[in-house]
């Protein structure tokens, strides 16, 4: 069996469980076998590090944006280099009022690009990016999947009138609820019965808008978004932003909520406006939306339906599995031809 090493930040690392863990049943079937690589500490860890490296058919780094001496001792040591990465880690992150440009993280990106056998984007704008500075042969856009057979679907059996909306993330995405604020407000103004749902690992302080506080575990997070109506997004307009992959709105379909989202990056793609929910990009347009969804039950549960049949079309562990294994295989083959002829 072929071993793919993956050199990340943990087991409970999002990116890993949505970018790797959860292809690991559809890589074992034809012939894959998934193990982790945490980050190493000191020395002595490193050099144990690498020798996992060289044992491993294919080695996959995720994010990290690795400076020139290190990226040498990966790239000795693995047989086959894979870099994956789903967010705009050439940049800082500008959501948090700083300059999005860095021209070491921009260089270090540069360097981690050219070093890899392979490429994975997990969206057109990374893809995009990433072939600024490479070959596109060697670039894949391979978008962040989820499982929807993992996923209840919501009942949407609430009555008329009154809504509860979804949001799920972490505190590093906190700010982007914030900023929805005033979108939020205005629609809890119009419809008195209404609970926003936060999932996450710390709670924002949003005034005039009635919080649910739930904590939020990779057990539960399924069952917790299915006892939702409406799944909500706000992407600030900033270049950050433009790198998010959506995983949050997949999720959100894959649950059977219609989607409320500003009209920015990857919401464009992923949210089919009247279709699988609505693109708002103000706070009037917001309570249109929401007023719209929380009156009507039957419309919250066809676009809930139909969001869900495109995410097992477009965005399902299923589809992208066996095309994550073939771009793997690929890679191997043209690494042995590579390594034979060096020989």
């Amino acid at each position: 069996m072929k071993r793919l090493l993956a050199f990340t930040e943990g087991a409970d690392f999002v990116c890993y469980r949505y970018r790797l863990a959860a292809f690991r049943d559809s890589l074992a079937a034809v012939g894959w076998r998934l193990d982790l690589l945490p980050r190493p500490h000191g020395l002595r860890g490193v050099s144990a590090a690498l020798v996992e490296m060289a044992a491993a058919d294919a080695v996959v780094v995720q994010r990290r944006l690795l400076s020139g001496p290190k990226r040498w001792l990966v790239r000795r040591a693995a047989k086959v280099l894979v870099y994956d990465f789903d967010d705009a880690i050439y940049l800082k992150d500008s959501n948090r009022g700083q300059s999005a440009d860095d021209s070491v993280r921009r260089g270090r990106f540069r360097g981690m690009l050219r070093t890899a056998d392979l490429c994975l984007a997990g969206s057109t704008h990374l893809h995009d990016q990433a072939t600024r500075s490479v070959d596109a042969a060697k670039v894949h856009r391979m978008p962040t999947c989820v499982d929807p057979n993992r996923c209840p679907l919501a009942d949407h059996d609430r009555a008329p009138g009154s809504v509860t909306l979804a949001w799920i993330g972490s505190q590093s995405t906190l700010p982007a609820l914030v900023e929805a604020h005033d979108c939020l407000r205005a629609a809890a103004t119009a419809v008195p019965n209404l609970t926003l749902d936060v999932i996450c690992d710390t709670f924002p302080r949003l005034a005039g808008v009635r919080l649910r506080e739930t904590r939020w575990s990779a057990a539960t997070e399924a069952a917790a978004l299915a006892r939702a109506d409406i799944g909500v997004s706000w992407l600030p307009d900033h270049p950050w932003s433009l790198g998010k992959c959506g995983l949050k709105v997949l999720q959100y379909m894959a649950a059977g909520l219609p989607v409320v989202a500003n009209a920015v990056g990857i919401h464009r793609e992923l949210v089919a406006d009247g279709e699988t929910g609505f693109l708002a990009n103000d706070p009037a347009a917001w309570r249109r939306a929401v007023v719209t969804l929380a009156g009507d039950p039957d419309l919250r549960r066809r676009m809930g339906r139909e969001g869900r049949r495109r995410v097992e079309r477009d965005w399902s562990v299923a589809t992208w599995g066996p095309r994550f294994a073939a771009i793997l295989d690929a890679a191997v083959v043209r690494g042995s031809r590579r390594t034979g002829a060096a020989a």
